[in-house]
């Protein structure tokens, strides 16, 4: 399948495209995405609704998005200080469409452990 001449070919290893792709595709990212498509959420917050995430993987994944433009930080001179996270309007759109694979993955989960358990059947229990 050919793809139409592009800037940019996540295919290469020195495309810078595929750095961003990781950063949108890695199980925080996907998921931190995902979360602040439902709104704007403060880093506890935000921690609490993707559920398991380290406060250092959040703030690593969180510096990444906002740096590719797909996260926006608003910090209030509050005391104690106020730091809201939002998505940006390219992070809207980019979380739109992993929210459709990740809707599309939870409805074929069931599919998916069937195939599981048939594959580690096969294997002698693995």
């Amino acid at each position: 399948m050919d793809s139409p001449d592009l800037a940019y070919d996540v295919f290469s290893k020195q495309c810078s495209s595929r750095t961003t792709l990781e950063h949108i595709t890695g199980r925080w990212g996907a998921l931190t995405l995902g979360a602040l498509h439902e709104g704007t959420f403060r880093f506890n917050e935000l921690r609490r609704r993707v559920d398991g995430v380290s406060e250092k993987m959040l703030s690593q994944t969180l510096h990444a998005l906002e740096r590719d433009g797909l996260v926006r930080r608003d910090a209030q001179p509050t005391n104690p200080p106020r730091v809201d996270y939002q998505l940006t309007p390219l992070g809207q759109e980019i979380a739109e469409r992993l929210l459709t694979l990740i809707h599309f993955v939870e409805g074929r989960q069931g599919d998916v452990a069937k195939a599981q358990e048939s594959y580690d059947e096969a294997r002698g229990g693995l």
